[in-house]
């Protein structure tokens, strides 16, 4: 192990979802090198649920896990409050013992890195995961006729080019993102490219049977003969809902024994959609995701293009094509063209060809660039730089 020591801050908490797939297993591969500490912002009923899990996975892997309640009320003031207590505990924790990386998990808790690197000297990364700013503004969250939405909006797209300057290294999601900001033509450091990643033992078509997918299947009212076309996570805000529902009309028209198979948590109200009876909602349990993956014969996204999304990085993208599915996509956003072109996949530009559907052979290129393994990699090659 490195005696470098690592504090990594998310506004996320350990216990979301997201945290568990998108934080915990990174830290877990960095941790046989790396001593790690990390805050997160938990809610009280994801913190009771999954607490005693969480700690367990950090006591195997010997990770100091901190969690500070995640407050949502008043609105901007329980920020002010939460980034003021994160950072007099990073104060203390570099006092406690000497930080020698502080790795910032969006723009929230890049404040409080950028401070200890100009008080303390400790090496900043901003791992950006997108436009934060201008996804808030373009996803109706901040209203910019709001004269208190318009300024807070003005204060993170200014600090935003201060990250970008004085972090000793950033972390893109997107080449897409990455080419926008060097555009900019600001002085930066070093930006590597981590696309969200894959747990590539979890999403395994090997460790799918035949029998279970016909059991599932029989479960779910589908037929063996029936083609089925998948929709996972979750339903509006930036997806393309009823486009994607259009897109299927246009699917049962060239194949009439056609299903739509939504994995979601979400509430869909379909009363008004015409092919209603050949849907099918489910929400889904992690570890049951790739089994519904595997029941597909392709899957379909459409995400809204708009600037924000040069930077968007879709998890269920890299699931999917783990288990060899062929994925239906829209151009405009993300890495989304050069990964179809590269890896196999459809773009619906224009009048989409379904006949041509077929399966593919994805999770080669998964292995070797969406892979959690790879992810984990390229992060040690980044702290390796800053140590």
């Amino acid at each position: 192990m490195s005696n470098a020591n690592v504090l990594y801050l998310s506004y996320d908490g350990l216990t979301d979802p997201l945290g568990q797939s998108q934080v915990l297993p990174y830290l877990c591969g960095l941790a046989d090198e790396y001593t790690i500490t990390v805050v997160t912002f938990d809610k009280a009923d994801q913190y009771a649920k999954k607490k005693k899990e969480i700690e367990a996975i950090c006591r195997q892997y010997q990770i100091r896990w901190i969690s500070l309640r995640y407050r949502r009320q008043p609105p901007v003031l329980s920020t002010v409050w939460a980034l003021i207590k994160l950072r007099r505990l990073a104060d203390r924790l570099h006092r406690e013992k000497k930080i020698d990386i502080v790795h910032c998990r969006s723009y929230l808790t890049a404040l409080v890195g950028l401070g200890l690197k100009r008080s303390q000297g400790v090496k900043f990364i901003f791992d950006m995961r997108g436009f934060w700013a201008d996804e808030r503004v373009e996803g109706g969250l901040w209203k910019l006729s709001n004269p208190v939405f318009k300024s807070i909006y003005r204060f993170f797209k200014q600090k935003e080019k201060v990250f970008l300057t004085e972090a000793d290294h950033t972390i893109s999601l997107t080449e897409n993102a990455r080419q926008e900001i060097l555009s900019w033509k600001l002085n930066t450091a070093p930006i590597t490219v981590i696309p969200t990643c894959v747990d590539m033992t979890l999403f395994d078509p090997a460790k799918i049977t035949a029998p279970q997918k016909l059991e599932k299947r029989s479960a779910l009212g589908i037929a063996p003969s029936d083609f089925v076309l998948l929709y996972l996570g979750s339903w509006g805000t930036w997806y393309m809902t009823n486009e994607m529902l259009t897109f299927f009309t246009g699917l049962k028209a060239q194949k009439p024994n056609a299903k739509f198979l939504i994995i979601t948590q979400d509430t869909i109200d379909l009363h008004q959609y015409s092919h209603r009876e050949d849907v099918i909602i489910r929400p889904a349990a992690r570890q049951e995701v790739p089994l519904y993956i595997g029941l597909s014969d392709a899957a379909v996204f459409f995400i809204l293009p708009s600037f924000s999304k040069k930077a968007s990085s879709a998890t269920k993208m890299g699931e999917i094509m783990a288990m060899n599915i062929p994925v239906i996509t829209n151009p405009g956003w993300g890495d989304a063209e050069r990964i179809i072109h590269q890896a196999g996949g459809y773009l619906a530009d224009g009048p989409f060809p379904f006949e041509s559907l077929a399966p593919v052979q994805s999770r080669a290129y998964c292995e070797q660039h969406l892979s959690l393994k790879q992810g984990v990699l390229t992060y040690k090659s980044v702290y390796e730089k800053l140590v």
